[in-house]
């Protein structure tokens, strides 16, 4: 009697192992080396230059983002020359803090808490573009601070 199996299917598995009976590779719709986005020319030669390059796309340094500066209870306020500055987008947000420290006159080993939006600490070396590009407010990143911790 003959077999109502599809013939791609296979009943011996033994074989299977063999070079020979190696599965083809899929098709792929469009080879490496047709793709701009893919060629390997165009690929940074390490990952500290690609983040580097996005860094510099996204947050260039002669782009500007507006702080707004918001005391919680307990804090000073800040002097109406600084409650808003405008900061390059390409630098850290440690330099915000550090701004903040020397306007409040804050030494090193006291407690300053800087929040965005009441919400969350980022960290330090968070770009101060990325933080305004997700965050902002009409267009402002609102940074609260205050000397003791005031949420979590």
């Amino acid at each position: 009697m003959a077999s109502t199996r599809p013939s791609a299917v296979r009943e011996n598995t033994d074989d299977l192992d063999s070079p020979s009976a190696a599965p083809a590779e899929p098709e792929l719709p469009l080879s490496m080396s047709t793709s701009t986005l893919l060629h390997p020319s165009n690929l940074p030669s390490t990952t500290a230059q690609a983040l580097q390059h996005i860094h510099e796309t996204l947050d260039p340094p002669t782009q500007k983002v507006t702080i707004r500066f918001q005391p919680l209870p307990g804090a000073p306020p800040p002097s109406p020359k600084w409650a808003a500055v405008k900061v390059s987008a390409s630098q850290n947000f440690e330099s915000v803090v550090s701004f903040l420290r020397k306007k409040l006159g804050v030494k090193g080993g006291n407690g300053l808490f800087v929040y965005v939006n009441k919400v969350f600490a980022p960290g330090l070396d968070e770009g101060v573009g990325g933080l305004w590009r997700c965050f902002k407010i009409d267009d402002e990143l609102k940074v609260s601070y205050s000397m003791a911790p005031a949420f979590g």
